[in-house]
């Protein structure tokens, strides 16, 4: 497992994007849609993901890379989780929470 993004919720990419690319010289890395942007974080491998959510509780945390998103859900049946796998462009993502009720989020790169 290694830390991938880190996730945050936006109300508005663009204007999130001003500010994390344009005023903090984070480079854009990638982009899906009009909604989703991924930004070098500086000295690291991560990113910074900016996500726009219209509806419902997401909140800002950690996205690490596993091998199998489906793999590790199934060794994990006791792990409080929020989002089953699901497809996602590229790969799978799955969502639980820790003990102390804090967001974990996997992906894998399955779909690639």
């Amino acid at each position: 497992m290694k830390l991938a993004f880190v996730y945050y919720p936006v109300a508005d990419l663009t204007t999130s994007l001003r500010f994390y690319r344009d005023e903090l010289g984070f480079e854009e890395a990638w982009r899906e849609g009009d909604g989703t942007a991924g930004l070098v974080l500086p000295g690291t491998s991560a990113r910074l993901m900016l996500d726009v959510v219209k509806e419902g509780d997401r909140r800002p945390g950690a996205v690490f890379q596993v091998d199998s998103v489906d793999q590790f859900y199934r060794e994990h049946p006791q792990y409080v989780w929020q989002e089953e796998p699901a497809d996602i462009p590229g790969g799978r993502w799955a969502v639980f929470l820790d003990p102390t009720g804090n967001v974990v989020r996997l992906i894998d790169e399955s779909r690639e």
